[in-house]
């Protein structure tokens, strides 16, 4: 159970950090400094969800799987994000990439 949670937890967090990191990209009219503004309260909520996460996910995982998962559930909420928000399609290579981080989560869990 400890493992689900870590995993919902990290992708609210996700969702929160790429809005914090890539969503000005949409409004880039907007002041800069307002816009550091914004992503540093997004950014906020984000930290709300990870620190916990991470809290919770290190009573049974260790640093170096909560680390692999968390980039697995990046480039997931990205791509979704990349393709719905931006409407930047995702190219071959970017899937390629992202197969080789799905390899690591492979490989970061496999038993001993």
């Amino acid at each position: 159970m400890q493992v689900i949670s870590t995993i919902v937890l990290l992708t609210i967090s996700n969702i929160f950090m790429t809005f914090a990191w890539y969503g000005h990209l949409k409004f880039k009219v907007s002041p800069l400094w307002l816009t550091i503004l914004a992503s540093w309260g997004i950014a906020f909520f984000e930290y709300c969800f990870q620190v916990p996460a991470n809290r919770i996910g290190s009573s049974t995982l260790s640093t170096a799987q909560l680390k692999i998962m968390q980039e697995a559930i990046t480039l997931i909420v990205f791509s979704i994000f990349s393709l719905s928000f931006l409407h930047e399609p995702l190219r071959w290579n970017y899937l390629v990439a992202f197969g080789f981080i799905v390899g690591a989560v492979y490989f970061v869990f496999a038993s001993k």
